[in-house]
């Protein structure tokens, strides 16, 4: 069994996922959890929100992430009962296929709502209460779809990569008050989403040989850089791209 890292600086800290319900999410809520940190998310699933709240004694608020004054607003409640928050991670995004020639502007509109435009929102409402404590850290999931020129989704990769530049400037902004902001790179991780939709023996094998290392990811290695990063281990880092792929080319 892999014996996993604790981290004594994330004890105590206030911690705020969206996209908290499922998949990586959920695992993120966990890692923090077993850490000793005060953990709130976001998601618009209810059941699945109650089952995370209950297995790790997480808050949440239920809101659609593309509706921005709502997630503002249910960011203010639950940042008003842990006192602000140390640290975001901005998780929430759907990877859903579409053909190229099949979008509209409305489809392109609405994935980059889903995918981008609420992670810059949610660093505005959180990012006051960090400069009032002193500093904070960040996290944005992007992905490698981008990086290895994926096809099958534009909109999806086009919001993806945007994150690395949304990373690096507001890194920039925020740096001076002592908040750090990374951006965690996944490549292809098996959520139960992914295995339900898209991981064919053939897809898995293809996959296989596209990576160094020959094993499938796990979602709680993500988890567990999300933990690295957030952590004091990680006080220098900052503006930077943090690989959870396996090598993959």
């Amino acid at each position: 069994m892999t014996a996993f890292a604790t981290y004594p600086s994330l004890q105590g800290k206030s911690v705020l996922v969206t996209g908290g319900a499922g998949g990586i999410g959920a695992l993120t809520v966990d890692a923090f959890a077993a850490q000793g940190a005060r953990v709130a998310f976001l998601d618009r699933d209810a059941a699945a929100s109650e089952a995370v709240a209950n297995s790790t004694g997480a808050a949440f608020e239920l809101c659609d992430l593309r509706d921005i004054e709502a997630m503002q607003a249910a960011i203010g409640g639950l940042s008003k009962g842990a006192g602000g928050f140390d640290v975001l991670v901005n998780n929430a995004a759907r990877d859903d296929r579409h053909d190229w020639t099949e979008v509209t502007p409305d489809y392109w509109d609405e994935r980059m709502q889903t995918n981008l435009r609420h992670m810059f929102f949610a660093i505005q409402a959180v990012a006051p209460g960090m400069i009032a404590k002193g500093g904070g850290s960040i996290i944005n999931l992007g992905s490698n779809s981008w990086w290895e020129a994926g096809g099958g989704f534009p909109a999806y990769t086009t919001a993806k990569a945007a994150v690395h530049g949304l990373t690096r400037t507001m890194a920039r902004d925020l740096g001076g008050q002592r908040i750090r902001v990374n951006t965690v790179v996944p490549g292809w991780i098996m959520t139960e989403r992914q295995k339900e939709l898209w991981a064919t023996p053939e897809a898995l094998d293809k996959h296989r040989d596209r990576q160094c290392l020959p094993d499938l990811i796990d979602p709680v290695y993500v988890a567990r850089m999300v933990l690295f990063l957030a952590s004091d281990d990680a006080a220098m880092c900052t503006a930077c791209n943090y690989m959870v792929e396996a090598g993959s080319i």
